[in-house]
C-alpha cells in the first residue's frame, strides 16, 4: 500500500500539469517507482503460497503488469479507472434487482433506458427534467427527427 501512495503522491503532484510536464515527471519519478514495485513482487512471490489470497494478487498483477503501469508512459492517462467504476457502479449493484425484468427485450429496454440517463447526467441535463419533457414531447414528435431528442448538449 504504501509503494501504490507514492505512485498517487506523484499524480498528485501532476493535477493541474499539462499532458507534457506530467509525461516527464511520470518517467522521471513514477517509473522508477513502478520498477521498484515490479521488481519486488517478482521477488517476493517465491516465497508466497500458491492459491493464497496474496499469491493470487501478486500473479493478477503481474500477469496485467503492463496495462498496470501503462499510464506512467504518457501524461494523458490516468492513474486509475475510479471515474469510470464510479459511474457504472449503480448498474453493477443495480443487477440482481433487475431480475424482475421478466424477459430479455424487457432487460434490453431497461438497458435502454439505463444508457439514456447516464448520457443525460454526463451531458450536464438533470436526467429525470429531461426524461420527462422527452416523454411529453414524444407523442407528437416526427420520427425523422428523433435524433433530437437524445441527451446531448446542443
Amino acid at each position: 500500500m504504501t509503494r501504490i501512495g507514492r505512485l498517487y503522491a506523484i499524480e498528485a503532484t501532476a493535477r493541474d500539469d499539462s499532458i507534457e510536464d506530467r509525461a516527464h515527471l511520470r518517467a522521471e519519478q513514477a517509473q522508477p517507482e513502478l520498477q521498484s514495485l515490479h521488481d519486488w513482487l517478482v521477488a517476493l512471490r517465491p516465497g508466497v503460497a500458491n492459491g493464497s489470497g496474496l499469491g493470487k494478487a501478486i500473479d493478477y498483477t503481474l500477469r496485467r503488469w503492463p496495462a498496470f503501469a501503462r499510464y506512467a508512459e504518457t501524461g494523458d492517462l490516468p492513474i486509475d479507472n475510479n471515474p469510470i467504476e464510479n459511474a457504472i457502479r449503480p448498474i453493477a449493484v443495480g443487477k440482481k434487482n433487475w431480475l424482475f425484468a421478466g424477459s430479455e427485450r424487457a432487460g434490453r429496454g431497461a438497458a435502454a433506458i439505463q444508457s439514456l440517463l447516464a448520457t443525460a447526467k454526463l451531458n450536464g441535463l438533470e436526467p429525470l427534467a429531461w426524461l420527462k419533457e422527452t416523454l411529453e414531447k414524444l407523442p407528437a414528435w416526427p420520427n425523422s427527427r428523433i435524433d433530437e431528442l437524445l441527451p446531448l448538449k446542443p
